[in-house]
């Protein structure tokens, strides 16, 4: 594609790189068969091919973004599906980042919006007001249906906030967690802020299965949210003032008794620390630091692939494996969840339309609710067809967002190995007919 940017425009480091990632855009419009709001919508701005030609607009002419541009940058769900597809490269991901950073300082919102995407970045990255906020939502619940008119994210926050939680677990805090068996290794693992609350023991299945295979895994006090959940509404300060605090406090455990890895099972939250080496390049204090994070950072599964597992009894049980967008197309990590399900005992079933995003993406599901509750419906559909007994993804986002649209149980693919290598089965299963 080409570009008409000016020298002076080109000084900007954010500028000359997104100019770099448009002139990798040759037109082709593959994306666009795997864009799940193109296959939605059917309109050419809500594709990456579409989106592309709006930044370029924006950027080029140095003005400040219109309703039109915000409108459809805030439809993409930043699945990156286009990325996987891309035959020419375009890196979209920093693109798009750049885009949504521009918006944030140039365009004024509608007050509701401007209210709620305030009240989501005060709350969600904050275990403590998280946990009030969902509290709250049962008082508000009875009247969910009178808000879908005028107040759709509001009641879509309802809607998704889970009827019981459970309590607070103690691998949600920071702590330290010695081997059961001959030392391997030591990791940090990510504690997170919404996960820990909606469904703590994705972690505490994580840190048995570690601990029981020689791996000591602390939880460093003073770790807060990633800063994906912010970096994705445009907020880029206040991400990487995140990103900074974490990679202090990692730096402090690489430097003092050393890790092997830096685990985290919220995919989402992966592909952004995976990041923070890039998000931090222009900051002399941290772009080395940030690096060295990026570089520790892994998965949960691509950590476990490392490791020599014991044998296992056979189970029987049939998986559909979600494997979420920040996943697949985030981190490209796309066999190995599924190969550990296999080794583990498991029957592994892939549901159509793998590629295409379950709607949750965040905060997308509360903010853009028709379309997320069109992919979900889309999703559960293909999933069902697998007549599998379980569930398995790698994100919490997709745990709720697909549980409320079946019946079939779903589950964080580490609490499935958690309990094939040894552990309790997972409370979710408890009265089925499994081994």
């Amino acid at each position: 594609m080409q570009t008409n940017f000016t020298p002076t425009q080109l000084l900007d480091p954010d500028v000359a790189e997104s100019e770099k990632i448009l002139r990798k855009c040759v037109h082709c419009g593959f994306c666009t068969a795997t864009c799940p709001t193109y296959v939605t919508l059917g309109n050419e701005l809500d594709s990456p091919r579409g989106r592309i030609y709006l930044i370029k607009d924006m950027l080029e002419n140095g003005r400040p973004a219109d309703a039109e541009v915000v409108t459809h940058i805030d439809r993409c769900l930043s699945c990156l599906a286009c990325v996987t597809t891309c035959p020419s490269g375009v890196d979209y991901m920093h693109l798009v980042d750049h885009a949504r950073a521009h918006i944030e300082k140039t365009y004024k919102r509608p007050l509701m919006n401007r209210l709620t995407r305030g009240l989501l970045a005060a709350v969600l990255p904050y275990p403590g007001r998280f946990r009030l906020a969902l509290h709250l939502a049962r008082l508000g619940r009875p009247f969910a249906g009178l808000m879908r008119g005028t107040l759709k994210p509001i009641a879509a926050m309802l809607a998704l906030a889970p009827r019981r939680l459970p309590a607070a677990s103690d691998f949600a805090r920071p702590g330290s967690y010695p081997p059961e068996a001959e030392r391997r290794g030591r990791v940090a693992i990510l504690t997170g802020c919404a996960q820990p609350v909606l469904d703590p023991g994705i972690n505490a299945a994580a840190i048995r299965l570690l601990t029981r295979l020689g791996i000591e895994v602390v939880a460093p006090e003073g770790e807060v949210c990633c800063g994906s959940l912010v970096h994705h509404m445009g907020r880029a300060e206040q991400a990487l003032q995140s990103a900074r605090a974490n990679v202090d406090v990692w730096t402090r455990e690489i430097e003092t008794q050393g890790l092997d890895a830096i685990i985290i099972t919220a995919s989402g939250c992966g592909t952004t620390i995976k990041d923070y080496g890039h998000m931090l390049r222009l900051d002399t204090a941290y772009a080395a630091k940030a690096a060295r994070v990026s570089a520790l950072a892994k998965d949960i599964t691509e950590y476990l692939a490392t490791l020599e597992l014991p044998a296992h009894m056979p189970r029987g049980i049939t998986v559909a494996y979600h494997s979420a967008c920040s996943m697949q197309h985030g981190q490209r990590i796309t066999l190995t969840p599924k190969s550990l399900l296999k080794a583990a005992g498991f029957t592994v079933r892939d549901p159509a339309e793998g590629h295409l995003c379950c709607g949750s993406a965040g905060t997308y599901n509360i903010m853009q609710p028709e379309i997320s509750a069109t992919l979900k419906a889309r999703k559960v559909r293909n999933i069902e067809a697998t007549k599998a007994d379980i569930i398995a993804t790698g994100n919490i986002g997709c745990i709720t967002q697909i549980a409320t649209g079946t019946a079939i149980p779903i589950l964080h693919t580490v609490e499935l190995l958690d309990w094939a290598y040894g552990g309790a089965m997972p409370e979710k299963l408890t009265g089925l007919p499994l081994g």
